[in-house]
């Protein structure tokens, strides 16, 4: 067999393996850099009136706990707290994926919304069907993308090369 028709197999089947997996991380990869332009995805952030954070950690779960779609009771029902002094918010994540969004000065509830950009992340890499499964199927389809790039170069110059090749040898 030639360096050439072995190369061709190569990327062929790796490509046809990898499609799938890489289809999911191109889609889910485009979702997330646009996810800010579509609220469905990602809440828009509203804007507080101050800059300083003025309610206590209590004050805020007393505050999460009156959106019952967030379904939080206690602080084990809270994913995340984003504190963003300079907009004047703090984003309150519950494990059913509500984000409740507070001015830090007033404890005034702004803005009440399902995030789901976190399952697009999941998706992108791979936690949402293992926790694991970056390491055990996006780490090899990154080196198997790795490897189509490389042999797609090489199906790609190859016949220049040898082109050049021919007429350097015509010539001489």
């Amino acid at each position: 067999m030639s360096f050439n028709k072995n190369n061709r197999s190569i990327h062929k089947w790796a490509s046809i393996i990898i499609s799938i997996p890489l289809l999911v991380i191109i889609v889910t990869g485009i979702l997330l850099l646009v996810r800010k332009e579509f609220s469905f995805i990602q809440p828009p952030s509203s804007k507080g009136i101050g800059t300083v954070p003025e309610v206590t950690f209590t004050q805020i779960l007393d505050i999460a706990k009156s959106v019952e779609s967030a379904q939080i009771y206690s602080w084990d029902d809270v994913n995340r707290l984003d504190v963003r002094p300079a907009k004047g918010i703090t984003k309150i994540r519950s494990n059913n994926k509500i984000e409740i969004q507070i001015d830090n000065q007033t404890g005034e509830i702004l803005h009440i919304a399902k995030r789901n950009s976190e399952l697009i992340e999941s998706l992108h890499d791979g936690t949402f069907f293992e926790k694991n499964a970056n390491l055990w199927l996006m780490l090899p389809v990154s080196f198997v993308t790795l490897v189509i790039s490389i042999t797609g170069m090489i199906l790609f110059f190859f016949p220049y090369l040898k082109k050049r090749r021919k007429r350097q040898s015509v010539a001489s």
